[in-house]
């Protein structure tokens, strides 16, 4: 029987805030209360009323001018001044190892990993599972790799199944107690070839013919430029339900949830899932920071072992950010931060593109973000956003709404709808970092990815002055852009 049509998704919405148009609440209140304080002070003085009005008028402007992701003129002078005081201060420099002046003389990693701490503990199974303790906001990260199928030769009925049940996964995820948010994060290197070695050299007898030597040889060593590796890693991070709990009793208590986690994820298009260990969660981190000591980890596990890495020797030796790009181990990075979802209806294959592994890059890695929303604030946030799609559409009368204010209202109340029925609602956004050998190499990077997002229908913008931040959380290790921000979330949401 022939497969039917294939499925469309879409319907995908940016949190409108609250307040007049795009002034968000704090610029609302800031206008309602100049306009106010301007008519006392007309009272006194009619010049000082109408200099309060201008000053009033411009502080105003500054929430009302918007970049296309929603960014205000207060939002991006607080990464310049958050950059400036970085640089400043020297800490857009690190250096670590015996001769740095850091105590302990190890490689530990920089930044926002500074804090945190590996603990390991195992699963129900018996295996060896590493968990990421974040000392400084007390959560917790559960790092899982799986073994991700192709859709090649696939049925797009079985394509739309496995999407279905990765949408059930996340909407179960609301449910799950504790849970912060989860990242997905899939990295493409050139393939090392050291398998491939270990598999056809031993099997070389000497008395082989000199054309089929050279044939066989000639493929082991072709294979790294042609080959690529895929390696796909699902981190979930977890506030603990009680206060003062000690970490080894958390890392236990996660690891019990990890059968029923993995369940969900087989079903979803995954072959196999796996907790990482304290040493692959330690490897992964090293060989982003340094490409070329990938090849050795993998001759290690070749062996049937693995390093011995510690994480306190996950880090580089040196790095250096700048406002666009980030120098680590004689390597260079680059990473965007995403701007733009796509608009209208997409087919399931919009990311085939931008997650296929792409030549001249040593290393991609495409981290997508969710944030699982509880089914209380779901309710109130899809209703919210209805009325005020309602009251953008008829606020012109019926006659003069135009079409872009129908279709925000249609999809409001396609969500509120769909939230009504059992559906979760879940917060997502995309970080992309690539890491080439030479910064020369950096444009042409941007070019390929300037040519994948508009292939995946997406808007990505640089992580312009915080390319070491942008770089840390596309790592598998369970970094949440809106657990790290200053600001609590509600100022963030009213501006």
């Amino acid at each position: 029987m022939p497969d039917s049509a294939p499925r469309t998704y879409g319907n995908w919405r940016r949190p409108r805030p609250a307040g007049l148009g795009p002034l968000g609440l704090i610029g609302t209140v800031v206008m309602l209360g100049g306009i106010i304080l301007s008519l006392f002070v007309s009272l006194v003085s009619l010049k000082a009323a109408i200099v309060v009005f201008v000053l009033v008028a411009f502080l105003v402007a500054a929430f009302a001018l918007r970049t296309a992701d929603g960014r205000n003129v207060f939002s991006a002078l607080g990464v310049r001044v958050g950059w400036s005081l970085r640089k400043s201060k020297g800490s857009h420099v690190y250096v670590s190892g015996p001769l740095s002046q850091r105590p302990g003389g190890r490689f530990a990693p920089p930044g926002l990993l500074a804090k945190v701490a590996m603990l390991e503990t195992r699963d129900p199974s018996g295996r060896r599972v590493g968990v990421l303790h974040h000392r400084g906001r007390n959560l917790y990260t559960l790092v899982l790799a799986c073994e991700a199928e192709g859709i090649s030769l696939v049925d797009s009925s079985q394509v739309d199944r496995w999407v279905g049940a990765w949408g059930g996964w996340l909407a179960r995820l609301s449910q799950e107690p504790g849970l912060r948010g989860a990242a997905v994060v899939v990295e493409t290197a050139p393939d090392s070839g050291v398998r491939l070695a270990a598999e056809v050299l031993p099997r070389i007898v000497d008395e082989a013919p000199p054309l089929s030597r050279a044939v066989l040889e000639e493929v082991v060593n072709t294979n790294p430029v042609t080959a690529s590796e895929t390696k796909v890693y699902v981190t979930l991070t977890y506030q603990p339900p009680r206060a003062g709990q000690r970490p080894a009793a958390v890392a236990e208590q996660l690891a019990d949830r990890i059968p029923s986690l993995a369940a969900g994820l087989v079903g979803a298009g995954t072959t196999a899932v796996r907790p990482l260990s304290a040493v692959g969660i330690s490897e992964s981190v090293r060989a982003a920071f340094d490409p070329t000591v990938a090849s050795r980890i993998a001759a290690a596990h070749e062996d049937g072992g693995d390093t011995g890495l510690e994480w306190s020797d996950a880090g580089p030796a040196v790095t250096l950010e700048t406002p666009d790009h980030y120098e680590h181990d004689a390597s260079y990075s680059r990473s965007w931060l995403l701007s733009l979802a796509p608009r209208g209806a997409v087919y399931s294959s919009v990311l085939r593109e931008l997650l296929l592994p792409t030549q001249d890059i040593r290393r991609k890695r495409i981290a997508l973000f969710y944030r699982p929303l509880p089914q209380a604030t779901a309710a109130r946030l899809v209703e919210a956003d209805r009325r005020a799609a309602l009251f953008r559409a008829s606020s012109n009368g019926k006659k003069q709404t135009n079409a872009r204010a129908q279709a925000e209202l249609a999809a409001a109340e396609q969500t509120a709808q769909e939230e009504a029925s059992g559906a979760g609602l879940v917060e997502f956004s995309i970080m992309v970092s690539v890491t080439v050998d030479t910064e020369l190499q950096l444009n042409r990077a941007e070019s390929l990815i300037d040519e994948q997002q508009a292939a995946a229908r997406i808007q990505l913008r640089p992580a312009r002055r915080t390319q070491a931040a942008a770089f840390t959380c596309t790592l598998p290790v369970g970094l949440l852009p809106w657990e790290l921000t200053l600001m609590p979330q509600q100022i963030r949401e009213a501006l």
